[in-house]
């Protein structure tokens, strides 16, 4: 499980971002409890992406 403002990296795109909070939706006639992130966007600092995926889709990312 992941907490709020926890990096994450996305493993299909390796987008990275922040977990800005947990939603739900039916994927595949499944309740399934869903991540929100706040994705950086360095090209544009004017754009700000919130992406809502499956939990699977992310993982755990650290500087170090």
């Amino acid at each position: 499980m992941f907490t709020i403002d926890e990096p994450v990296i996305n493993q299909t795109t390796g987008q990275l971002g922040k977990v800005i909070g947990y939603g739900h939706e039916i994927i595949n006639n499944v309740y399934t409890v869903t991540l929100m992130v706040l994705v950086a966007q360095s090209a544009n600092a004017n754009k700000v992406l919130v992406v809502e995926d499956a939990i699977s889709a992310w993982d755990h990312w650290s500087i170090a």
